[in-house]
């Protein structure tokens, strides 16, 4: 449960910096399609949390190897 927890809260931390990114660095002019809209960069930073939290992280499960017949 602790894992879960920590992944999401990772996944939301990226949000948050997507969408500072936005904030801060992000086009006013509206040309740029990823950084002129919070949402979508607010989105961008949440799918590249969840790939860092749940594809670079363990599940918590050592595999186990398989018995030799």
């Amino acid at each position: 449960m602790k894992t879960v927890l920590f992944k999401l809260l990772v996944v939301g931390a990226f949000g948050g910096l997507g969408y500072l990114y936005y904030l801060y660095i992000g086009c006013a002019g509206g040309t740029c399609p990823i950084t002129s809209n919070p949402f979508i960069s607010t989105g961008y930073g949440a799918i590249i949390g969840a790939a860092v939290a749940f594809g670079l992280w363990p599940s918590g499960k050592p595999n186990k190897p398989k018995p030799e017949e």
